[in-house]
């Protein structure tokens, strides 16, 4: 995600259920300018199906509780299909065009950096041949 600037590890294994980090930076603008963070529970994630699924437990943005899902799918031709869905709470104050429209953008330029990942990725496998 292009606006974390830090992300720490609280317990369990990375990539393992149960796995919770602190994601902290400029996700969401605070009245105050300080950073927002995020407490993350790993619920799922299957390599076979290419499912990620976790939880917020806490927050200072108003997302505790919700589950975001990211689904990698073969759309054909060599593309991908990535698939992010989530559940939210209501956020208190916050009108629920504003949230969805913001998270959009938040998803998009998520997805547009793991984008560019595969594509740097896939040039240097490439360039090793």
């Amino acid at each position: 995600m292009p606006m974390v600037e830090n992300t720490t590890k609280l317990t369990g294994e990375e990539g393992v259920p149960g796995y919770v980090r602190l994601v902290s930076g400029f996700m969401f603008p605070q009245d105050d300018g300080d950073r927002s963070w995020i407490k993350e529970r790993l619920v799922l994630m299957d390599p076979i199906s290419y499912t990620y699924v976790y939880n917020m437990e806490g927050s200072n943005v108003g997302l505790d509780g919700s589950v975001n899902t990211l689904t990698l799918l073969d759309y054909g031709d060599d593309s991908t299909l990535v698939s992010w869905s989530f559940e939210i709470n209501p956020v208190v104050g916050a009108k629920q065009d504003d949230t969805i429209d913001y998270l959009g953008f938040l998803y998009k330029s998520c997805i547009k950096r793991i984008g560019r990942a595969v594509e740097n990725s896939s040039s240097r496998a490439q360039a090793l041949q």
